[in-house]
């Protein structure tokens, strides 16, 4: 029988490697994955393939070569600057590998050498280039969040050891169709009294997926958590004049953002939250 993380009860992986040997894979696949998540944000919303052409600078469109596509060590030994335009390159390439990085090393950290972990570890993935794409251009691609839906579907059905396959599909289905219909009820009552759209059916699906991973009562977890925090934001810009009412905020970053919380924190808040009714 196949030995079980603590905390969540998945079957743990490989639980004779070291934890600085883990940690060490966690550092090399956020570097490697964070440069992809660079593509992805960049082309993504301009519905580019991420596929062609080859790696170039934006600005002069020269090639990348290979020892200048290195994550985070390129960008330092360059200076931030193209090459061969000598053109700045933006530094959200760094922070989005290091951010990458702290979010697969923290995943391993919380949950060890378990299956949990790449559930874990992928939807810190999505999430964190759905904030910034949302961030950037108010866009919520469909290949990041129903793309996530599906990834959440098929590593939770097919997990080592799940013997209850149907009826984890059924509920990872069932939560993110209510937290979908919930924000979706939002939308509609919204644009009913306001006669006017208040967020995006991104937002819809981006909540749908959070759910598929994590389940509805962290989903709407992360959908309070969200909300609150967009509105604190709101609230800074309008005494601040930098925003009017009816102007649009990126409400798919503060959700994203709140999603990557719930994941570590989204359990035990609950559970602290309900401990104070007993």
């Amino acid at each position: 029988m196949l030995p079980h993380c603590v905390y969540c009860g998945c079957v743990s992986l490989f639980s004779s490697i070291p934890v600085w040997a883990l940690i060490t894979a966690a550092v090399i696949a956020g570097l490697t994955f964070g440069s992809f998540l660079n593509v992805c944000i960049v082309r993504l919303p301009a519905h580019q393939s991420i596929v062609t052409p080859a790696s170039h600078c934006l600005h002069c469109g020269t090639p990348i070569r290979a020892r200048d596509n290195v994550p985070v060590i390129s960008w330092v030994w360059l200076r931030g600057r193209c090459r061969a335009c000598t053109v700045g390159i933006s530094i959200q390439y760094p922070l989005v590998e290091l951010s990458t990085v702290a979010l697969f090393v923290a995943c391993v950290v919380h949950t060890g050498a378990t299956w949990q972990t790449l559930v874990d570890a992928v939807a810190c993935f999505l999430l964190l280039g759905l904030a910034v794409m949302d961030w950037q251009t108010m866009l919520l691609p469909d290949a990041f969040t129903l793309t996530g839906i599906g990834a959440a579907f098929l590593l939770k059905v097919f997990a080592p050891g799940n013997r209850f396959r149907l009826r984890v599909a059924i509920q990872t289905l069932e939560a993110a169709a209510i937290a979908a219909a919930l924000l979706l009820l939002v939308w509609v009552l919204y644009r009913v009294v306001r006669r006017r759209q208040g967020m995006g059916l991104g937002d819809v699906k981006l909540l749908a997926m959070v759910a598929a991973f994590m389940g509805l009562p962290v989903a709407l977890f992360a959908y309070f958590v969200g909300v609150l925090a967009a509105a604190l934001f709101a609230i800074v810009l309008l005494a601040q004049r930098k925003v009017r009412g009816s102007d649009r905020i990126p409400f798919g970053s503060f959700l994203a953002a709140a999603g990557i919380l719930a994941i570590f924190l989204g359990k035990s808040a609950i559970a602290w939250y309900l401990s104070m009714f007993h």
